[in-house]
């Protein structure tokens, strides 16, 4: 991670990291005893240093970030003779140091820290009990900047390896398909240009012949042509079994418990295997990012006339009929001229159930189901 460009909450964070210099002026102000020409030039030539040190913390190099949050304290230790809330800087810097990588690094930053400001603390005579309370409070507000930017780690390395997952299936998808490629056109084309050659040679000595071998040439690549036409559309349409293994890897590694079966021998026709794939993609998606679940789980009831899919989870439920991507899922399944219905009483999980009707020999050899990382392997 180069910088800490953020999302949501590290912008909050950084703004409210600039705000309380507000105090830096109001606080010498409500004591009578301090000297204007004392506190105010030094407080006023700080904060430009601060701002500077604080936006690199969240802008500039991530490798940089311990000498930014070590210049941020140098400094407030500077200002804090002559303006007691510059110790703010001290504190800020503190928290910057909790977006260290580790808990071991960033308390063991905080602890040589505390060393220089320890030692100002008594040559100032601060009460030893407010530089403790100051401790807890910056120890405390780190430890929820640790906690938040490991979770945005976590979160992101989640993100790559899902697309690592994806981008490998679809390697693994191209070079299958270039091998199918090759051995049906490597003996088909074989076979058109010995059938053209001897086309050739008929043309004058055997016009019939020659029309005959003609007319297998054409019936060979057409044959040819379906043939490529049929892998590249599988090429292109999506896969159950695949969708199944990317929801295994997406849930489980949000840290919910995830059971997942797929019919075993059970053929759809690509026309509704692709859309029902997008719909469980959908519904899985859901599920990581709205349901606060702990647990989830995908059947499959195939048959002869009718193919159920059934999504649910242990969640917050309370699902909006047309929202969260729902219309969305509704709309393909609606094309298929099957139903979508969802149970999600508020609180109770919610059960997506799909049923898709099929044309006659729409699925092959159902039997039992069985588990879906046994048919993924």
């Amino acid at each position: 991670m180069a910088q800490l460009r953020s999302p949501g909450f590290l912008s909050w964070e950084a703004a409210a990291g600039k705000l309380w210099m507000v105090a830096l002026l109001l606080g010498p102000l409500a004591d009578a005893h301090a000297v204007w020409a004392h506190w105010l030039p030094v407080t006023v030539l700080s904060m430009p240093v601060y701002l500077y040190l604080h936006s690199r913390v969240y802008h500039g190099p991530y490798r940089h970030l311990l000498w930014y949050a070590l210049g941020m304290a140098a400094l407030g230790l500077a200002v804090w003779p002559y303006n007691g809330v510059a110790l703010g800087y001290v504190v800020s810097a503190s928290m910057c140091l909790a977006y260290l990588p580790t808990v071991r690094q960033w308390l063991l930053a905080v602890a040589l820290l505390s060393l220089p400001v320890g030692l100002v603390s008594v040559w100032m005579q601060v009460s030893p009990w407010i530089m403790a309370l100051v401790l807890f409070a910056s120890v405390l507000s780190g430890a929820g900047h640790f906690l938040r930017m490991s979770n945005l780690r976590k979160d992101s390395q989640l993100r790559l390896s899902q697309d690592e997952v994806r981008r490998l299936a679809i390697l693994a998808e191209r070079e299958r398909i270039g091998r199918d490629l090759h051995d049906l056109l490597g003996h088909t084309l074989s076979l058109v240009t010995l059938k053209s050659e001897l086309a050739r040679k008929l043309a004058l000595i055997d016009p019939p012949r020659a029309q005959r071998e003609m007319d297998e040439v054409e019936r060979v690549a057409r044959h040819a042509l379906a043939e490529v036409r049929a892998a590249v559309t599988g090429m292109r349409c999506s896969d159950l079994a695949a969708e199944m293994v990317s929801a295994r890897l997406m849930l489980e590694a949000s840290g919910l418990m995830f059971d997942g079966e797929l019919p075993a021998g059970a053929t759809l026709p690509p026309a509704i295997e692709a859309p029902l794939a997008l719909v469980l993609r959908e519904a899985i998606t859901n599920i990581h990012r709205h349901a606060r679940a702990t647990r989830a789980s995908v059947r499959f009831q195939p048959g002869t006339e009718l193919f159920q899919m059934c999504i649910s989870d242990n969640g917050c439920g309370g699902l909006a009929a047309h929202g969260n991507g729902v219309s969305g899922m509704r709309e393909r399944v609606n094309a298929l001229g099957g139903s979508l219905q969802i149970d999600s009483p508020a609180r109770k999980g919610t059960t997506l159930t799909v049923r898709i009707p099929l044309p006659a020999n729409g699925i092959v050899d159902a039997v039992q189901p069985v588990a879906a990382s046994r048919s993924a392997a």
